[in-house]
């Protein structure tokens, strides 16, 4: 009967996902030799052979390929346990990884986060921004803050608000239309496919002449200062454009049929876990004084 090691087993995934021993160190972290003597010692105590060494890389053999399913169902395991146990932590300390989208984290986060901290000194707040879902059940981050109307079936959170949306331009250019029809105007910024399934981009996309749309990103971050630097009209989420300097409102109800929700979300596991339920009634109670 083999006694099998974890960490060797974790070495052994790391290498066939990798498909080669340096790219694995990096991933892990260790020295490329460590790799190669440990998957060596493996083989050599089991006697067993795991990977085929061709001049083109590593591949499994059977016997491989029969381990790394397995191993694979550990690792599994072994996230669900690490899942479970953190849930029991109660203690309002330790890090707490917060992922949230740019424009949040650009415009009404960070004074409730400053006021979080100040409150609960003991929690590191790790954050991390992207127009990304991340996924929670992989533990790459522990509360998310996102807009959108279906989060995953896995997760479990709050519905904070609805998000509004309205076009918006640079203090000069909302001088020159002045009441007029914003539609009419021919400089226009818009979202690039990375948000093709927004409902406003579509809008643009299906409303708004192709010859009149001079700049496109995939961050509503970056379109709105494109429309501070006076490049067009954009579409943006009224909590952005509402409270940024130097952007005017315009009068238009070109967007009101559109809204998203806005979600604090976490992983059932972490339910009980005592910062990331302070964390979750405390910006909860913050986002929903504002107006969205």
């Amino acid at each position: 009967m083999h006694n099998w090691d974890w960490d060797d087993l974790r070495l052994i995934l790391a290498v066939a996902e990798h498909e080669s021993f340096a790219a694995a160190a990096r991933h892990l972290n260790v020295n490329h030799t460590t790799v190669l003597r440990r998957v060596n010692t493996f083989e050599h105590s089991h006697g067993l052979r795991i990977f085929n060494r061709l001049a083109t890389g590593y591949t499994l053999t059977d016997a491989g390929a029969e381990l790394l399913r397995t191993a694979e169902i550990m690792r599994g395991a072994v996230s669900d346990l690490s899942l479970r146990l953190e849930g029991r932590d109660l203690k309002l300390e330790g890090t707490l990884r917060i992922t949230t989208c740019d424009t949040i984290m650009g415009s009404i986060l960070p004074e409730i986060l400053e006021k979080f901290s100040t409150l609960h000194a003991k929690i590191i707040v790790e954050l991390s921004t992207g127009n990304f879902v991340t996924d929670l059940a992989q533990r790459q981050a522990d509360v998310a803050i996102r807009t959108g109307d279906n989060p995953m079936e896995s997760l479990i959170g709050r519905h904070l608000a609805d998000v509004r949306f309205a076009l918006y331009a640079g203090d000069e250019i909302a001088r020159l239309i002045d009441g007029n029809n914003p539609l009419t105007f021919n400089k226009w910024i818009s979202p690039d496919l990375t948000f093709s399934q927004m409902a406003v981009t579509k809008w643009v996309q299906s409303t708004i002449p192709a010859s009149s749309i001079i700049f496109k990103a995939n961050s509503l971050i970056s379109l709105r200062q494109a429309a501070i630097a006076g490049m067009g009209i954009v579409p943006l989420p009224r909590y952005l454009g509402d409270n940024t300097p130097g952007l005017t409102r315009l009068r238009s109800d070109a967007l009101d049929q559109f809204t998203t929700g806005l979600w604090i979300l976490t992983h059932r596991d972490l339910r009980h876990t005592a910062r990331v339920r302070e964390f979750i009634s405390f910006v909860s109670d913050e986002l929903r004084r504002l107006s969205f």
